[in-house]
């Protein structure tokens, strides 16, 4: 078996012991007795304000859709930017630079799209 998975199975095991120690633990020195106010749902040590299945407006997801979207996106430009010099160095530079101004030229012209559709403004 290679050294390095080796370690790597240590570590493993290391965590799901560890884990399921602390279960273990848990359950044995843990108290039983459920009472009407440990069952009562934990809102930062306050009681509840409003009713939880009340209706959000579909902008506050659209909001968070946006964000989810452009923030994977510009993870992409990680390993172009680390690469990048590899990339220069077999000739490439041009080319990967020219994708890349595409890449982020595309992701403006996004959001731009965003910004005049109003995806952006949070109140109308």
């Amino acid at each position: 078996m290679d050294q390095s998975y080796f370690a790597v199975g240590v570590l493993f095991c290391f965590a799901l012991l560890l884990g399921g120690g602390f279960l273990g633990l848990s359950a044995l020195l843990g108290t039983k007795r459920r009472t009407k106010t440990k069952l009562m749902p934990y809102e930062c040590g306050v009681d509840q304000a409003s009713n939880p299945r009340h209706r959000y407006s579909v902008h506050f997801f659209l909001t968070a859709m946006l964000f989810l979207l452009f923030d994977v996106e510009v993870t992409f430009l990680i390993p172009w930017a680390v690469l990048f010099q590899d990339f220069t160095s077999m000739g490439l530079g041009r080319f990967i630079l020219v994708e890349g101004l595409v890449f982020i030229g595309i992701l403006g012209l996004g959001l731009i799209y965003v910004w005049r559709r109003g995806a952006l403004e949070w109140e109308h």
